[in-house]
């Protein structure tokens, strides 16, 4: 960067917390995901469901927390020189990218809550908490329901994937800097 542009500005601490616990949250109950479904039946296969579950709330609540802290706290523009300098179509792919994975945020554990309930295998959460079932319990309903929670998870993945390659471009091909203002320490 040189003297003549401004420094980046960074996120704040909360949303670079709530950035990467999220980030390490949807890794794991991805790949816990796709091993818990090849398993056969079994009371292993029992307990991973419901710790994907568990993930799944937790998850959910820390959507909550994180849209509530960036709708009260603007997060920093995208810097000026950097967005002149890229084509228009990433600035357009960088902020869908951002909007697709919060709507996923969501949506990805409703719908898996939405299934579990038609499936007739209700959320207790970490085994005390027994939450509500969003649908009734319909066999029909809940093979509806099911490879849209997959496709979903995929689609986040895939746009999680999209983003990661856009901050890697940043750090490897532009070295801008981009990348701190969502890192830890300065």
């Amino acid at each position: 960067m040189s003297s003549t542009t401004s420094p980046i500005t960074r996120y704040h601490g909360v949303a670079i917390l709530l950035h990467w616990l999220l980030a390490a949250a949807l890794i794991g109950i991805f790949v816990l995901g796709s091993y818990m479904t090849d398993l056969p039946f079994s009371p292993q296969r029992l307990q991973l469901y419901s710790w994907h579950k568990w993930a799944g709330v937790v998850i959910l609540l820390l959507s909550v927390l994180r849209l509530f802290w960036r709708l009260t706290h603007r997060p920093p523009a995208l810097p000026a020189q950097i967005e002149q300098a890229m084509p228009r179509w990433q600035v357009i792919a960088h902020h869908a990218t951002h909007h697709g994975l919060y709507l996923l945020f969501f949506a990805v554990p409703l719908i898996g809550w939405a299934y579990s309930s038609a499936a007739g295998f209700p959320i207790v959460l970490f085994g005390a908490l027994p939450l509500p079932d969003f649908v009734p319990v319909s066999p029909e309903l809940a093979e509806f329901i099911k490879p849209w929670h997959e496709l979903s998870a995929v689609a986040m993945l895939l746009l999680a994937g999209l983003h990661v390659a856009g901050a890697l471009k940043h750090v490897v091909i532009d070295r801008d800097g981009l990348l701190q203002r969502m890192w830890f320490g300065r």
